[in-house]
This record gives C-alpha cells, sequence and structure tokens, in this order.
C-alpha cells in the first residue's frame, strides 16, 4: 500500500492512511493532520517513520521527541 500511495519505504511507519488526498503514515499527532488539511501544501502528507516512544498512540515514561515530517511528491 506505500508503494502504491508514493510514500517512501524509509519514511514508512506501521499505519497508513489516504486522507483529503493526502498520505499519512505513522503515529501523526492529530493537531498536525488538522493543520495539514487546514492549510493545505503542495506534498505528498505526513509521516513519523518508526514507532517512536511518546508518539501518539505509543506513550512512555521515556519519550523521545519528534516531528512529524511533511513529505513532498520526490519523497
Amino acid at each position: 500500500m506505500r508503494q502504491k500511495l508514493g510514500m517512501p519505504d524509509r519514511l514508512g511507519s506501521c499505519h497508513i492512511a489516504k486522507i483529503a488526498g493526502y498520505v499519512v503514515d505513522g503515529h501523526v499527532p492529530t493537531a498536525d493532520i488538522q493543520r495539514l488539511l487546514k492549510e493545505k501544501p503542495k506534498a505528498l502528507g505526513l509521516s513519523v517513520p518508526s514507532m517512536l516512544p511518546g508518539s501518539s498512540g505509543m506513550e512512555s515514561s521515556k519519550p523521545i521527541p519528534y516531528q512529524p515530517l511533511l513529505v513532498q511528491a520526490d519523497g
């Protein structure tokens, strides 16, 4: 599915969805998805590669700071 949607494997994670024409891969926070849909950048979508402790759905007593990636159409 990742290949079909155009998300590079190196940016992949455990979950993938297509929302309003954008690809969202991994544990992307809701606020970032809402911002994506509001601002409508020319991009493939958002990704949080891997399953980082502390990301949405991966709560941890030792979270790792992270930032979702805005992925351009060329990866």
